[in-house]
């Protein structure tokens, strides 16, 4: 739920700060890399997660894939909806 929450946060802030394109890629270019932390930390047994759906993909669970994806797009987000897009810029 709280993915769901943070995620319609994130893509609010994203069409305000009219950045979708630009968090698309930065999530693009990023997922690969936490997908394999995720993975590896997983099977060595660094972190456990008790509380999911059971539902798995790609060897991690579906709330990881989520979460990969909701907390690049919210930083993004926040950081383009405060400084802006390098046109809106006047430095």
């Amino acid at each position: 739920m709280t993915e769901v929450l943070f995620g319609s946060f994130a893509a609010v802030l994203l069409w305000r700060a009219n950045a979708f394109r630009r968090a698309g890629k930065t999530v693009a270019v990023l997922y690969p890399i936490a997908y394999v932390w995720d993975w590896y930390t997983l099977e060595v047994g660094v972190f456990s997660i008790p509380l999911r759906t059971g539902v798995e993909l790609l060897g991690i669970p579906l709330e990881e894939h989520i979460f990969i994806v909701v907390v690049p797009s919210l930083v993004i987000g926040i950081h383009e909806l405060v400084h802006g897009s390098p046109d809106d810029r006047t430095e």
